[in-house]
């Protein structure tokens, strides 16, 4: 055997022992991670690197935790379907934003999907040609499956055996709702639900107090499902990376958006959301996750500038 035949033999055996050790690893997930970004790494920065996102800088501040919310106004774009934009503002300056939608669940369902092999906005968005709006859901493993109990249709979906103490968003015959599992079994929450989803943190619960306990500086974009006063579901998302969970929880209580329970979904650049409602577009491109250390900060990266797949998502289609 020639040296090129070789070298392309051992080449081929290399190519094909890296797939199966993916494919045994992650499954499907794991070829569509690197198919969308190229694969992801952290790297430590020091933190006043120019490269940081300026929503993590403003995030590093002493003050960082008296943001507040700037002036909005929610804009109906079609009946039961409203929006808004929520600056917050921290001495002045713009340092994030809320991208909200509030929906009423009278005239809209919510599904909950399962792709292993993740699929970014846009492919969601051809797979879903009814949704109005698409967003990262819960918790998933390394092969893409639910991580957290969930429902599709019907169908449970995720672990059989689960600890649950935070909160579900739960759709059934009755409307929707994002339940606190503080005294209730994720078992009873879920019975009779079309479609639903287990998640945590719960970032206010049913007494209306905050739930975030541990404190952590962990800066990513954000996604959360919560319920206002009037029993319409704010789907929310930021738009860079300046919220820890505690520090979302303690600005979504303080916030004049009326709402009574919210839930965390999952975090960081899976954190993508589409929205497509007659003439109204609307794209969250998710980029950040950053964790602080005393004198570096953990940056997570990819080679590929697109949207990260995602395997769980929640989606929002008129019901007429």
């Amino acid at each position: 055997m020639k040296r090129w035949q070789m070298s392309a033999v051992v080449a081929a055996a290399i190519i094909v022992a890296g797939g199966a050790w993916i494919w045994c690893g992650h499954g499907a997930y794991g070829f569509g991670v690197i198919a969308h970004t190229g694969g992801n790494y952290w790297i430590d920065v020091p933190k006043d690197d120019a490269s940081l996102d300026a929503s993590v800088k403003a995030a590093l501040r002493p003050d960082a935790d008296k943001a507040t919310a700037g002036a909005f106004a929610w804009k109906a774009v079609a009946p039961g379907y409203e929006v808004t934009d929520v600056p917050v503002m921290l001495g002045g300056t713009q340092v994030d934003r809320l991208i909200l939608s509030r929906i009423d669940p009278a005239r809209y369902r919510f599904i909950a999907r399962n792709a292993p092999e993740g699929r970014n906005i846009k492919q969601w968005q051809k797979a879903l040609p009814r949704a109005v709006l698409i967003v990262n859901g819960s918790y998933f493993d390394k092969k893409g499956l639910p991580d957290t109990p969930f429902v599709r249709d019907g169908e449970p979906l995720g672990p059989r055996t689960y600890d649950a103490r935070a909160g579900a968003f739960v759709v059934n015959d009755n409307g929707a709702a994002v339940v606190d599992l503080q005294h209730q079994p994720w078992q009873a929450a879920l019975k009779g639900s079309t479609n639903a989803m287990v998640s945590y943190p719960m970032l206010i619960g049913e007494d209306g107090q905050t739930r975030v306990t541990v404190a952590s500086n962990w800066l990513a974009n954000r996604t959360f499902v919560a319920q206002d006063g009037s029993g319409h579901i704010i789907v929310g998302s930021t738009r860079a990376g300046f919220f820890s969970l505690s520090r979302l929880a303690a600005f979504l209580k303080s916030s004049p958006l009326d709402i009574r329970t919210a839930l965390n979904l999952d975090g960081g650049p899976i954190a993508c959301r589409g929205e497509r409602l007659g003439p109204f577009r609307r794209d969250v491109h998710a980029t950040v996750e950053a964790q602080p250390h005393d004198a570096t900060i953990s940056v997570l990266r990819w080679p590929l500038e697109q949207d990260w797949g995602l395997p769980v998502v929640l989606a929002v289609e008129p019901k007429s």
